[in-house]
């Protein structure tokens, strides 16, 4: 019946497949190349191109080489077109050295490389992360003849603002005005991006004016950005001027932006405030989501209003929202602080209940909530439990046990604790040290204390201000008055000073001994 009627002509199937790969339909489009080829319908370098796409886009860029070895083997020559489909699929698995590769065999064929190519090797250089290599091909670009345009500038200014390398990215900046190329929304949220994530807020507001001045219209992407980074740094009053700015400019803050006010005011301690912003951000259409919730929870946690904390975690259940891990550590924390530990336990039941599946920060809080409120046993099986689960534990929760055990006066398990440290690949650090030698300084053992003390060095770990002041105020308690002074000698020769509590002690004793320890 097939054989009735005329076979499509090549033009019209480049036509069609041309029209599913707009649709990105990669899939049907490998499909119906195949069952083309069943019909006999002949294939030329466009088909071809098509089809390598296909691939590229579907993550295959073996088949896409396969197809450019048939067209050889056919003797269709590759187009510009075949190699920029390939080096673009390259790059899009960051396979940059390969990609590169490609683009040196288009050129020996003769072909000349595009911008839009240069700019696809580049991003993908970028996209992996080879900052240097990038800057260096944007060079190598200009040497050829290619004058860079404002995508060129964008996607290497990107990836310099990611790397932090705010100085390299602002010199590229200047270069590009220089050219006469003008930077556009993108180049500026880059730039401001990469500044607030250095703490540079004033610069980045200058940037923001210097768009305005450049009659470039700022989106709600640039402003959010820059709200955003005001507030983590506690400068609200400025963050609320510039939502009023965005807001004289027609644009209307999201649930982003609203967010980071809430979450900055709550950090403040200005709940009622959040709770007003909150209220604005619903008469606006928009409904609070979990970062909205949560950051009142954490608000109402910071001032111990933890009934007020239950209440907007039963308010988010009600609205349809559900906590997650963040909410129930958040309360857990708390309610461990106030001493509340029924209430804590509850919530975590609560939180395995509703499906979460705790993570390390969520045990490390009950770990240690429970250590710190003398329930020892508990916390020796959640910790148990943990090694169990196949949770990779590094240092923290062993330290956190192992104070634990210090805190109730088991210093034998303590010790036995920091013991199997090594048997786990675990070395102690600095805190781990100053854990068991306060241990075992309050338990009367200040010598076994300050043969651990010596032996820190041993282990790569020298002992800081802390160590010192720990084992300085170990001897005072247990009467080594000497070896004290000896050790504050040596911890000044260090340049470490004694804290408020090693200073006390030693006031006392002169007070109290009513002579000086100096003599």
């Amino acid at each position: 019946m097939i054989d009735k009627y005329p076979k499509p002509s090549i033009v019209e199937s480049n036509k069609l497949l041309a029209a599913i790969v707009r649709m990105k339909h990669y899939a049907i489009v490998v499909f119906m190349y195949r069952q083309m080829e069943l019909l006999g319908v002949s294939q030329d370098g466009y088909s071809f191109n098509i089809l390598i796409n296909c691939f590229c886009q579907l993550g295959r860029i073996d088949f896409g080489f396969s197809v450019l070895g048939k067209m050889l083997k056919l003797g269709v020559e590759p187009s510009a077109v075949t190699f920029s489909t390939l080096i673009n699929g390259l790059c899009n698995q960051s396979k940059i050295s390969e990609a590169v590769c490609m683009f040196d065999e288009m050129t020996e064929r003769g072909y000349q490389p595009n911008l839009i190519v240069h700019n696809i090797i580049l991003k993908g250089m970028c996209k992996s992360g080879n900052t240097d290599r990038a800057v260096r091909f944007l060079r190598l670009m200009e040497a050829r003849g290619f004058e860079p345009d404002i995508v060129t500038y964008n996607t290497v200014i990107d990836c310099l603002c990611k790397k932090e390398l705010l100085k390299e990215a602002l010199n590229l900046f200047s270069e590009l005005k220089v050219k006469g190329i003008r930077p556009c929304i993108i180049t500026y949220s880059c730039l401001i991006h990469g500044m607030c994530n250095l703490g540079q807020q004033e610069e980045a507001i200058r940037l923001l004016n210097e768009m305005v001045d450049n009659n470039i219209s700022l989106d709600i992407v640039t402003y959010t950005i820059l709200i955003d980074a005001l507030c983590k740094e506690g400068m609200i009053p400025k963050a609320v001027e510039t939502v009023d700015i965005m807001r004289k400019q027609g644009i209307e803050p999201n649930a982003f932006t609203y967010n980071s006010l809430v979450d900055a005011h709550c950090k403040e301690g200005m709940v009622s405030e959040a709770e007003d912003i909150v209220d604005a951000m619903i008469k606006q259409g928009i409904e609070p989501d979990v970062v909205t919730y949560n950051a009142l929870v954490n608000g109402h946690c910071l001032q111990n209003e933890m009934d007020k904390a239950r209440r907007v975690f039963n308010l988010m259940i009600e609205k349809g929202c559900a906590p997650d891990i963040v909410t129930y550590c958040t309360l857990m924390q708390s309610m461990f602080q106030l001493g509340r530990i029924s209430t804590a336990c509850e919530l975590f039941q609560k939180m395995l209940a509703s499906g979460q599946v705790p993570d390390i920060t969520t045990c490390l809080i009950l770990l240690n909530g429970l250590c710190k409120t003398g329930h020892i046993e508990a916390a020796l099986k959640l910790f148990q439990a943990m090694q169990n689960s196949g949770l990779e534990l590094d240092i923290v929760p062993y330290s956190i046990l192992i104070d634990g055990f210090c805190k109730v006066g088991h210093i034998e398990v303590a010790k036995e604790l920091f013991h199997q440290l090594s048997d786990n690949g675990l070395k102690p650090n600095v805190y781990t040290y100053c854990i068991m030698i306060n241990g075992l300084c309050k338990e009367g053992l200040p010598d076994e204390a300050y043969r651990l003390f010596g032996s820190m060095g041993d282990n790569g770990c020298s002992p800081d201000r802390c160590c010192y002041n720990v084992m300085i105020r170990g001897f005072l308690r247990n009467s080594y008055t000497s070896k004290a002074m000896q050790l504050l000698t040596k911890m000044v020769g260090k340049d470490f000073s004694a804290d408020i509590f090693t200073a006390t002690l030693f006031m006392e004793l002169i007070v109290y001994s009513n002579k000086s320890i100096l003599l």
